[in-house]
Formats: C-alpha cells, sequence, structure tokens
C-alpha cells in the first residue's frame, strides 16, 4: 500500500513493507482469517500457498523472500485478505520481480556512483512514529547526466535498506521528497513510474 500527501516542499508517502523474519507481529492471533480457529488454520493457508508456488513456480528462489519464506507468505495472504488465490498470484509477481531485478545483489558499493551525491538517503533515525524514513532530495535529481537504470538500482537499494531497518512489529516506511530547489531539469517522469511499479510489484 502507498499513501501520498504533500505540503509546499515536501511530499510524503507511506509503504507497507512485508515481514522480516524477527517481525513478532506477523505471528499474532488478529492474523487468523475471518472466521477461522486461528493459528492452525492460518498456517493450513501459508503452506497452501507453498504447495501451490512450488507446483506452479518451481523455478522461483527459495529462502529469504522466496516462495517458502513462511513470514512473506503469511504477510501476503494478510494483505489480500486470505485470499489464496490472489496471494499466489502478488507473491508470485513480486518475487519475480525481485530476481529479475537482482535486488539480493545490490548493495552500496553497486551504487556508489549515485549513492554519494546525496540525492537519496536512509535517515539515521527513526521517525517518531517507529519508521524509517527514506529522503530523496530532488533537487540532486538530474536524469538527462544520470543513468536512470542506476537511478532505479540506487531506489531499489534505499527501499531495501529502509524495509530491513524496521523495529519489529512495524510494517511502514516513510518517503519524503524534498522538492527545496526544484527546477525543471530535475523532473523525471519515467522515474515516478518506476518508483511506483516497484511499490506496486512488491507491497501494493
Amino acid at each position: 500500500m502507498m499513501t501520498v500527501s504533500t505540503s509546499c516542499y515536501m511530499c510524503r508517502f507511506l509503504v507497507r513493507a512485508p515481514p522480516l523474519k524477527s517481525r513478532s507481529a506477523v505471528r499474532c492471533p488478529s492474523a487468523a482469517p475471518p472466521g477461522a480457529s486461528g493459528a492452525t488454520s492460518t498456517s493450513k493457508l501459508v503452506l497452501e500457498v507453498k504447495e501451490r508456488l512450488a507446483r506452479e513456480h518451481p523455478g522461483l528462489p527459495t529462502g529469504r523472500y522466496g516462495r517458502d519464506d513462511d513470514d512473506m507468505v503469511l504477510w501476503f495472504l494478510k494483505d489480500r485478505k486470505f485470499s489464496v488465490d490472489e496471494a499466489v498470484s502478488k507473491l508470485t509477481k513480486a518475487i519475480k520481480w525481485r530476481q529479475d531485478f537482482g535486488v539480493a545483489e545490490l548493495s552500496e558499493e553497486s551504487v556508489k556512483s549515485l549513492y554519494q551525491t546525496g540525492k537519496a538517503y536512509v535517515h539515521d533515525s527513526l521517525d517518531i512514529y517507529g519508521r524509517p524514513v527514506l529522503i530523496v532530495v530532488a533537487a540532486k535529481h538530474f536524469p538527462s547526466t544520470q543513468d536512470p537504470v542506476e537511478n532505479q538500482k540506487l531506489c531499489a537499494y534505499l527501499v531495501e535498506k529502509a524495509v530491513n531497518r524496521l523495529p519489529p512489529g512495524a510494517e511502514n516506511i516513510l518517503g519524503i521528497f524534498d522538492l527545496r530547489g526544484f527546477r525543471v531539469e530535475n523532473g523525471d517522469l519515467q522515474f515516478l513510474k518506476f518508483l511506483v511499479s516497484l511499490v506496486a510489484s512488491r507491497h501494493d
């Protein structure tokens, strides 16, 4: 899910993120499907999704953020209101996107050239609600001289970094576009389309 609010100089958005292994909230009693008898029913749905993914998409990777990641499967089940069909569809797209884009291979070193410009970064502190904060300084973005693919890699890396800083039980990261000093040459519709597709493919 992505929600956006704006002011004169700042644009803020929230992104819901799949859980890390350490997040306790994914196993809370409220995670059970409506009308279900509790954890047993939820576990059966998780198993059903995993079995379908293994049967229908055996080529998808396993392990963390893979087709057999219990926490990730449960998060998508909750997000899709415990519809197995919808969870399988959304998980397949999300995992394929991560695989095709090479998210697991991204590192600070691999995005170093643009990272050092300070155009985007994850703040050292959480916000008052305990959310990691991703800041984009629009005035430092120059699409005419910066490689669009490298921009996309930096974006994906920083979203991943922010997600990995989520405290136990948290599901939102806060994104802030700093629009101070923004000029026509900083505008980049293609990058905004990528950002929307990134959020949609993983979290919508």
